[in-house]
């Protein structure tokens, strides 16, 4: 079976839509009708019906969607298992938070070579939804997200929190912070929540920006007052040109380590986990 035959058939079950697909897939409308239709045929059974109220799955593709997305991964991890990978016995992919990446990789990596000493890893910094994709075709092997999305064949587990503090160049309290000159943090979902309950006066900030890092170097560049993950806080309020807001407490983001979901009990993603949780639990008691 050809692989494109499953993306394709996968895509439409997500839009309902050929033209949709088509645009998604960089396709004509044509092939992705001529693909359905070869997939049907090599099946024996009709998977969509289409009318003018849209595309809609039969009861056999309903049946074979399972199927379809457990046959693409294996597809994958066999392309996988095949490609060089030097003198590694394996090759491990791993996704991680953009915003997580500066401060914690070189932890977490050293944990997971100390561990895996056999493995060779592939690491790619990224967002929740990307991620989550990935791991759903078998083109990442693990993660560490800030944001779970719930998804039949993905599991999640809670590591903890990771923390933000207010800092500012210009302001020591809340009353002081200048609304023209306030960066606004939108890291994840969650945090955008607990941002917006903590500080409404200040939601729909001029300047927003999706990753601690870059809020950082935009505060260095500019100054003003915004939300950094505390590690780097301390750094730059050490550095003695930045303070913390005083009476604005700090904000945690949860995060959590996904895989899909046939991979949670083997033996490698548990002990990817411990060495998660544990190494989260060190950050959690070093800040207290």
């Amino acid at each position: 079976m050809q692989i494109e035959l499953l993306d394709t058939f996968l895509d439409l079950v997500e839009t309902r839509s050929f033209h949709r697909t088509a645009e998604r897939l960089s396709v004509t409308q044509s092939t992705v009708s001529a693909r359905v239709q070869s997939l049907e045929t090599t099946l024996g059974a009709r998977l969509f019906t289409r009318s003018r109220a849209g595309t809609d799955l039969t009861t056999e593709g309903l049946r074979f969607e399972a199927h379809a997305r457990l046959l693409r991964r294996d597809w994958n991890e066999a392309c996988r298992a095949v490609a060089p990978s030097g003198e590694s016995a394996m090759t491990m992919r791993l996704g991680i938070q953009n915003d997580l990446a500066d401060a914690y990789i070189g932890d977490l990596i050293h944990d997971f070579r100390h561990v895996f000493p056999q493995t060779a890893f592939y690491i790619e910094p990224d967002y929740s939804s990307q991620m989550c994709q990935d791991l759903v075709t078998g083109a990442q092997d693990f993660a560490v997200m800030f944001t779970p999305k719930p998804h039949p064949d993905l599991h999640f587990v809670s590591l903890g929190d990771v923390v933000y503090r207010l800092i500012s160049s210009d302001a020591q309290t809340r009353a002081q912070i200048n609304p023209a000159t306030y960066i606004s943090g939108n890291f994840a979902p969650a945090f955008e929540q607990a941002h917006r309950a903590a500080l409404p006066e200040l939601v729909g900030a001029q300047l927003s920006v999706g990753q601690s890092t870059s809020l950082a170097a935009l505060l260095q560049a500019m100054g003003g007052t915004g939300f950094v993950m505390a590690e780097k806080a301390a750094e730059m309020v050490a550095s003695g040109r930045f303070a913390y807001i005083s009476d604005v407490p700090a904000l945690g983001q949860p995060v959590y380590a996904a895989m899909h979901l046939r991979n949670r009990v083997t033996k490698s993603r548990r002990k990817m986990t411990r060495i998660l949780g544990r190494r989260f639990a060190q950050i959690e008691t070093a800040r207290d």
